[in-house]
């Protein structure tokens, strides 16, 4: 069975999300993408595969630098509204961790946070290797647990209105799961066969507004959001108020929110002919 319960969960939980996401949790998670790049080497004239390209932010990013741009994403929703936002690239709907895609034929692929998001992580990798040349780079990024403050709060909320989550949302297997860590995530990528992997933590703080991050779960994105929706206009307002009462924390003077957040980055070379280790990317920071 290539889809588990949880990544039909997930389907659910992002299914025409795409403009709600884009104006809250979408410019989060733009934050990663520069760094990403670098990790994967993207270049002029580079072949990459942006898996779970989401709104598009990390193929737009990868056609400014002069990448010739393939990207994909398990929800129509959001495949389409790549499309329009990076209209250089090739963008088609599929999901990990089956892609359309030949053996070998990207020189790069990133994937901004995807692994959240799937239900057999090590499988999923397993497939970006395929598609991967050798020789070529994967970069991925990944939330880490514990979860930074910023990232906790709706969670935190959620939790303070005596709400629990619900059974119809799956948890990922526990033969599937994996440490969200530094070691956790170049274990994932070693076990890929992939080589010299290496990993970093990204730390940034991420600024808001009460009314914009609330804006996501009261649309319904994300399993915060089906959480928040699958309870009822009441008990959604709970949430909310208690969500404005822990937000009091992390406001600043002005009223904006600055929600600390921690993400890991890791990379790794499929095997086989490549640039030595001397000419490959190096994750500024990361463990040799």
């Amino acid at each position: 069975m290539l889809q588990t319960p949880f990544d039909e969960s997930e389907r659910r939980a992002w299914a025409g999300s795409a403009a709600a996401y884009e104006a809250g949790f979408g410019r989060l998670c733009a934050y990663t993408v520069p760094q990403l790049l670098d990790a994967a080497g993207v270049a002029e004239g580079v072949r990459v595969l942006d898996v779970g390209t989401g709104t598009g932010s990390a193929a737009a990013a990868a056609g400014a630098r002069g990448a010739r741009v393939v990207a994909v994403d398990a929800e129509p929703d959001m495949a389409r509204r790549a499309a329009r936002a990076v209209p250089d690239a090739s963008v088609h709907i599929a999901a990990l961790p089956q892609l359309p895609y030949a053996d070998g034929q990207f020189d790069a692929v990133v994937g901004n946070f995807v692994l959240n998001h799937v239900g057999r992580p090590r499988v999923a990798l397993d497939e970006l290797r395929r598609v991967t040349r050798p020789g070529g780079r994967i970069a991925l990024t990944l939330w880490a647990a514990p979860a930074a403050p910023g990232q906790a709060l709706l969670g935190r909320a959620v939790q303070a209105a005596g709400v629990s989550r619900p059974p119809s949302l799956p948890a990922l297997a526990p033969e599937d799961d994996f440490p969200r860590t530094e070691d956790g995530l170049v274990g994932l990528l070693g076990g890929a066969d992939l080589r010299g992997a290496v990993c970093r933590t990204l730390s940034w703080d991420h600024r808001t507004t009460l009314q914009e991050w609330w804006s996501g779960p009261a649309a319904g994105v994300a399993t915060v959001g089906r959480i928040v929706r699958s309870q009822g206009a009441a008990v959604a307002e709970r949430i909310r108020q208690q969500f404005a009462v822990l937000a009091e924390e992390f406001t600043d003077e002005g009223g904006r929110l600055v929600l600390p957040h921690t993400a890991l980055l890791a990379s790794g070379r499929v095997a086989g002919p490549g640039p030595s280790s001397r000419d490959e990317p190096r994750v500024p920071g990361a463990r040799p």
